[in-house]
């Protein structure tokens, strides 16, 4: 099933309350890094720390008027710590407070998005070896090409997600960045060092160097991740999808109990998560262009990502949080038909052994220009439904002199696709 809290966390990483919790801890710990200095008295961050808080409705009211979101908040603060409120925000910009505290959701948020991507990765191993030897037709171009097994798909799938775990965490370390540097980043009315104490109390990466913001490539190459990250999801999905048509039907999405497919036809099973996924992925890689265009600001900064990221960020990681439980949830639950992949293999009447052939042939001494216009006459014959290919085959002089029935019967074994499939499963580690 979906995992609704890891959805409700992420939810929470980006609702207003979190936001100024965060934000408010790094105006404390910034004056605590002023008083290890005594630039500040030690007895006024006590008492700062004791009295300051917010209210988020009263912050509402006051930026109806100021028109600044951090002006807002600053003063709602100061209300309540009174006169040791001079202290507060000395030396910061806005950016400062906001770029800080973005760190901190996205470390957050990542942090969720990695264990969904090590609970997807179990998943796809543990189905993976439950049909690793389960045979069924590959298709090039949707068009049958040669056996394969549905764990070769499954461990694909798990290899995939493998790398996507890695870029995760590799995004992951390149956005937990923090900055209290002040107006055009020059540390002018801020000392490197309260940056450096701030960030890591956080357990962030102070930027090494930022003008009023942090450079904005940074959240693109995250958005261009989660984009990756959630082709690959559409790419599983689409696979399931096709997989699940009718006339294939060789796997589909669990169905539930109670659960309707249309409201005018009643027999309808339609892969409704899987489309899902896809449509959300078309939003991710949107969003990643939006973050890709937000890299260029004017000289040390302007507000025009700023809009665009308060919708991106939250949405994207929301989404890839959704996307993934959902296609967790769909793996779990996968039905998988043995029947129909044999019945499918068996439609082309042996069509599927056809290099194997041409092989055979050549080893013989035959030209591959020779052998294949062998095979490929009895191909066609056969695709135009007359007869199977082996009967065909044999009834071709130019293959029955030098091919006997037995070693076509030799040729038309399933096992011989099959002999390496657990050294590819050794491969990726399954």
């Amino acid at each position: 099933m979906i995992d609704r809290y890891s959805l409700g966390k992420m939810k929470s990483i980006w609702q207003e309350e979190f936001k100024f919790e965060t934000m408010l801890s790094i105006e404390i710990l910034a004056l605590k890094a002023y008083a290890s200095r005594k630039v500040v008295p030690a007895d006024a961050v006590k008492r700062i720390e004791k009295k300051a808080k917010f209210n988020l409705k009263e912050i509402q009211r006051i930026e109806e008027k100021t028109q600044h979101d951090v002006v807002a908040f600053v003063s709602n603060v100061a209300q309540y710590i009174g006169k040791d409120a001079r202290y507060l925000h000395m030396g910061l910009t806005s950016s400062d407070i906001l770029d800080t505290t973005l760190g901190v959701q996205l470390k957050a948020a990542s942090r969720i998005l990695i264990d969904d991507l090590e609970k997807l990765l179990k998943v796809l191993a543990k189905k993976a070896i439950s049909y690793k030897d389960m045979v069924c037709i590959g298709r090039t171009h949707g068009v049958h090409a040669e056996p394969t097994t549905f764990g070769l798909k499954l461990a694909l799938w798990f290899d995939e997600t493998k790398r996507n775990l890695a870029r995760m965490k590799t995004a992951r370390n390149e956005v937990c960045l923090g900055k209290l540097s002040g107006a055009v980043g020059t540390y002018s009315n801020i000392a490197p060092y309260v940056e450096a104490y701030v960030c890591k109390k956080l357990g962030l990466k102070p930027v090494a160097i930022a003008t009023q913001v942090i450079q904005r490539d940074v959240y693109a190459q995250y958005m261009a991740t989660l984009a990756v990250i959630g082709a690959s999801l559409e790419k599983f999905a689409t696979e399931i999808r096709h997989l699940q048509k009718t006339e294939v039907l060789e796997a589909e999405e669990p169905f539930g109990k109670g659960q309707k497919g249309s409201s005018a036809m009643p027999h309808k099973r339609n892969p409704v998560i899987c489309e899902r996924v896809c449509g959300l992925a078309r939003l991710l890689r949107g969003n990643s262009v939006a973050a890709i265009e937000n890299v260029a600001l004017w000289h040390e900064r302007d507000i025009s990502h700023s809009s665009v990221e308060r919708v991106i960020l939250p949405d994207s990681t929301l989404a890839l949080d959704y996307m993934l439980n959902k296609f967790i949830e769909v793996i779990t639950g996968l039905k998988v038909y043995p029947e129909n992949m044999f019945s499918n293999l068996s439609k082309t009447r042996g069509l599927i052994f056809s290099q194997r052939v041409l092989i055979a042939l050549m080893n013989k001494g035959l030209s591959r220009t020779k052998a294949y216009d062998l095979v490929q006459a009895s191909a066609m014959q056969t695709w135009r439904g007359e007869g199977d290919f082996k009967s065909n085959l044999l009834s071709l002089p130019g293959v029955a002199k030098y091919l006997s029935a037995k070693e076509l019967d030799k040729i038309f074994d399933l096992d011989f696709y099959l002999r390496n499939v657990n050294k590819i499963f050794a491969k990726v580690g399954l």
